[in-house]
């Protein structure tokens, strides 16, 4: 059993994930995950919203594990935390808790194959290459592998303006390459 925090993101694998947080149901589940070093699940909303009783419609059964890596008291009085996205599940059974907290048993997917960046595809290495710094202090402290295929696919899924259902799209695919050839034009439209 995982604790899910429905967000209207897509968590992948390796990528960074600062939360600001307020409701009781999830300073809660932040307590939980500090006090027994586990993470806790973000799937997708498809339907509904992040915050109140009566948010979460439906979401997504496909998300990713994050471990919390820091957690700081904002200015605003809120609790802010900085994680990272671990593994990739698929929720097989969902259920929420009288405190509000969503829990769901899930099956996590094998790690991706390390496979290299085919050279059709090496211009979205050069571009992530670029962009990157741009970025800041969120990519700052994750490690580069500018040569793994499913790395470059899911850092360009994360910062790409594309629409959520595409990003989920996305995190489900299986295939790296698959992932880079969903992408890549997308990329092309950019530049042209």
């Amino acid at each position: 059993m995982i604790p899910l925090f429905p967000l209207n993101t897509v968590l992948f694998p390796h990528g960074p994930l600062p939360l600001r947080i307020f409701e009781t149901r999830y300073v809660d589940m932040v307590r939980y995950c500090m006090r027994e070093q586990s993470p806790f699940g973000v799937v997708l909303i498809r339907a509904g919203s992040e915050v109140g009783s009566a948010a979460v419609g439906e979401t997504s059964v496909v998300g990713t594990t994050a471990r919390i890596l820091d957690f700081n008291g904002l200015p605003d009085g809120l609790l802010g935390i900085t994680c990272q996205g671990e593994r990739k599940f698929s929720v097989t059974k969902h259920w929420q808790q009288e405190d509000g907290l969503h829990c769901a048993e899930v099956l996590f997917a094998e790690p991706e194959e390390a496979v290299d960046v085919p050279f059709e595809y090496e211009h979205l290495s050069e571009l992530l290459r670029k962009v990157l710094p741009e970025l800041g202090e969120l990519y700052a402290h994750v490690p580069k592998y500018f040569s793994n295929a499913s790395w470059v696919g899911c850092r360009l899924a994360e910062i790409l303006p594309i629409a959520l259902s595409e990003k989920q799209l996305c995190l489900e695919l299986d295939d790296p390459i698959a992932r880079l050839a969903r992408l890549s034009p997308l990329i092309r439209k950019a530049e042209d």
